[in-house]
């Protein structure tokens, strides 16, 4: 069972991620699907993404949860039936999930690709990033503030926010694996906490 790693974000929450190896066919073992979730995952036409569904089931299995204890609102964002916070992310061959007892949170993991430079305007101010002369670090750093963007953007739950507009990630060293962001909307600020984590390939970011 690959779970891949825990994370202890802070004294309420906690991050796991895993890394999909399995078949189907093996990840659907031991796992009980509602009738909905059951038909959603059978008219899936990509087996990643039915793998990636499984994987996520398994994580809830390791803190205790079905997926019956699983609701989605009408925005798409999760909850949990104990009113828990939970959210949810898949790229490619890792899928995580965040729970927090006490607040809102956010997970987003991307794979690193260089085609992130080519869209990077769209979500943060480019000029920002001019001094990175490195190009696997530019990457690096791409993806995790569009990691941290997206996880933020998870923790709103409402398909309002604009990336370049609304939402801001402070500026932060790879070393740290740590920095902070806003979201500035109608007028209000409310400001979180950043973790990344990078990881063969791919950045995992949460947002509590």
């Amino acid at each position: 069972m690959p779970l891949y790693k825990t994370l202890t974000v802070n004294n309420h929450a906690k991050a796991l991620i895993w890394k999909i190896e399995e078949s189907f066919e093996q990840l659907s073992n031991g796992v009980s699907l509602t009738s909905g979730n059951q038909q959603r995952v059978n008219g899936m036409k990509s087996d990643l993404h039915q793998r990636g569904f499984m994987s996520v089931r398994h994580l809830l299995k390791e803190v205790g949860y079905t997926d019956d204890d699983l609701l989605y609102d009408g925005y798409g964002k999760p909850h949990l039936k104990d009113g828990k916070f939970i959210s949810i992310t898949h790229s490619f061959t890792f899928s995580a999930i965040i729970i927090s007892d006490t607040q809102p949170v956010g997970i987003d993991i991307e794979m690193q690709r260089d085609k992130i430079v080519k869209i990077a305007h769209k979500f943060t101010p480019i000029e920002e990033y001019k001094s990175i002369a490195n190009h696997d670090a530019l990457v690096s750093k791409l993806t995790i503030v569009w990691g941290a963007k997206e996880s933020l953007y998870k923790i709103y739950g409402k398909k309002k926010l604009r990336f370049l507009e609304n939402i801001y990630i402070e500026d932060f060293s790879f070393e740290t694996n740590v920095t902070t962001g806003k979201i500035l909307y109608e007028g209000q600020t409310s400001e979180y906490d950043i973790h990344f984590l990078e990881m063969e390939g791919f950045t995992c970011v949460c947002a509590c």
